[in-house]
């Protein structure tokens, strides 16, 4: 499928999926959030792909927020709507069975933090900036910034950011745990591209598996999400490729994995 907005490239079991509108700064209008969702939908049925990377064109803006210029007149049924569809796509991408790893160029307030907090690793170029500044706006966060910034950084910080509007570099953004990882503008593809390979090499059932255990346990108390752990760890024992994993470790070579 051809996307107006979007960017979707394959490199053997790895994806690339580019939010592509620079002029605006590749902000996240309906037709945007539509068109991702459809290509989450076509990644979801790839089973050749083991690993996606989301970012977005130019050197500016990862995603410099939702578009103000759609939100202005909404009314509040429509201001409503737009949240939903922001929020369903972006589950979408925490329920994607492949891992995703944002790759964050510059900018990635409101939306684009909210996009970012969605992806299973955020790894970000020297001069990125987060924030949360909707309340700048007279608006607060509605992609799911008020849920997933306490869950990934606590709850006093997340505060912070989110009742003062005030946007961070990429050392406190990294320091406060909200990204994995800083490289150099000119090395940040290069090594986002070596960990989706790595990721892509191991056993992609237990790979799967295992962000599935993230993402429910998340929202379990902690009897119930070890519960389910112990069910997905027994389930990796119905595999093909947990057989050659542990033959191949006990006969000292690297192991080859069937996604079986």
């Amino acid at each position: 499928m051809e996307y107006q907005n979007l960017l979707l490239e394959r490199n053997g079991p790895i994806a690339v999926l580019t939010i592509n509108r620079p002029k605006a700064l590749n902000a996240l209008n309906s037709d945007t959030l539509t068109e991702l969702s459809t290509a989450l939908d076509e990644l979801r049925g790839d089973s050749s792909v083991k690993a996606v990377i989301l970012t977005g064109s130019g050197e500016k803006a990862f995603v410099a927020g939702a578009d103000i210029s759609q939100m202005k007149e909404l009314s509040p049924l429509e201001g409503r709507r737009f949240a939903q569809l922001g929020q369903a796509v972006f589950r979408k991408i925490e329920l994607l069975p492949q891992p995703v790893i944002a790759v964050i160029n510059g900018f990635a307030l409101g939306g684009g933090c909210e996009l970012a907090m969605s992806c299973d690793i955020r790894l970000a170029s020297e001069n990125s900036k987060f924030g949360q500044p909707e309340v700048g706006l007279g608006l607060t966060a509605g992609f799911g910034g008020t849920q997933r910034l306490p869950r990934i950084v606590g709850t006093g910080i997340a505060s912070e950011i989110l009742f003062t509007g005030d946007i961070i570099d990429a050392q406190e953004a990294y320091r406060i745990g909200l990204v994995n990882h800083i490289y150099s503008r000119e090395n940040l593809m290069e090594e986002a591209q070596k960990l989706a390979r790595k990721i892509a090499g191991r056993a992609p059932v237990a790979v799967q598996l295992s962000k599935t255990a993230i993402q429910r346990g998340m929202n379990l108390d902690l009897d119930s999400a070890q519960a389910y752990e112990s069910e997905v760890f027994g389930l990796t024992f119905s595999t093909q490729d947990q057989t050659e994993g542990c033959t191949a470790f006990m006969e000292k070579r690297k192991p080859i994995f069937k996604g079986l």
